[in-house]
């Protein structure tokens, strides 16, 4: 009995530091559950989330209702989150969470009136985006993550480009195919987000973002930029690619470049992105898994 004993007491000795050492994240760090901090080169975490916005290419406008994210980790050069920052993929590998967003007008490209009563134009434009005329748009990387530029300092300060990245649009609906993309891997829409002021080429205008509101969380280990706003409206888009599925492209493509209004020139086209930044110091993440 004793031996059984002393060899449970020996098994609880051996587990307790091995679940003390793979406890889950909690409060404020549950957002960097996926930051790659085995990775010893890495700096911080990043988890940002947009809330709202929208994306317009060409003649759409698409309004973005559904939660977006960009997480994961950097290698700084300096230490710092004010150096060149190298983005490091999670480590489940979604660095852009994939949130598809009703496009207005669907395939027919037609909205109601904005002089209607809202019950009515919301019901029209809900009818509208359903079924089989229903379309959603969806951003997606266009690279690795290691692709995506970073500059929390850019971010805070609200000059030059805070978050870079190559990114694509994939339209979805049952006549379009499941490969219907405007931009593609070899020819992306380049984003230069920025919390600063835009200086685009006509027809566009300059357009101001926002740093947001600062705040020290966690005893200054978690650095957070509340309600900012990254814009930009300097970028071009491609043509569609690859809608209808290989036999139908070549008829399909050029009806939704009509729709949509694309290839569309740079300083035609705008993203705002609306939300909230969080970086966390790697080490204060480490300490707590």
């Amino acid at each position: 009995m004793r031996r059984l004993i002393l060899a449970a007491v020996s098994l609880l000795a051996i587990l307790i530091p091995a679940a003390s050492a793979n406890a889950a994240l909690t409060g404020e760090y549950v957002r960097f559950t996926t930051c790659p901090t085995a990775n010893a080169a890495v700096d911080g975490c990043v988890y940002a989330e947009t809330n709202s916005g929208n994306f317009t290419m060409g003649a759409k406008a698409v309004p973005l209702k559904n939660q977006v994210v960009l997480k994961g980790g950097f290698d700084s050069d300096d230490g710092s989150i004010f150096g060149n920052l190298t983005f490091v993929a999670p480590t489940d590998g979604v660095a852009l969470s994939k949130a598809p967003q009703p496009v207005p007008g669907g395939l027919t490209g037609i909205v109601a009136p904005s002089w209607w009563p809202s019950i009515l134009r919301d019901l029209f434009n809900e009818t509208i985006n359903n079924g089989f005329t229903g379309v959603t748009a969806t951003v997606e990387l266009a690279a690795p993550a290691s692709a995506i530029k970073f500059n929390a300092g850019a971010e805070l300060f609200g000059v030059g480009t805070a978050l870079s990245m190559p990114v694509k649009v994939k339209l979805s609906n049952p006549f379009l195919g499941s490969n219907c993309y405007i931009g593609s891997n070899s020819n992306p829409i380049t984003l230069n987000l920025t919390s600063g002021t835009t200086s685009p080429p006509p027809p566009n205008t300059p357009i101001s973002g926002n740093p947001g509101e600062l705040a020290v969380i966690e005893e200054g280990n978690i650095i957070a930029t509340k309600n900012n706003k990254l814009v930009d409206n300097s970028f071009g888009a491609p043509g569609a690619n690859g809608c209808g599925g290989i036999l139908f492209s070549w008829a399909v493509d050029p009806f939704v470049n009509s729709i949509v209004g694309v290839p569309a020139a740079a300083g035609t086209n705008t993203a705002i992105l609306e939300g909230n930044t969080y970086i966390a110091d790697a080490n204060a993440v480490r300490a707590r898994r």
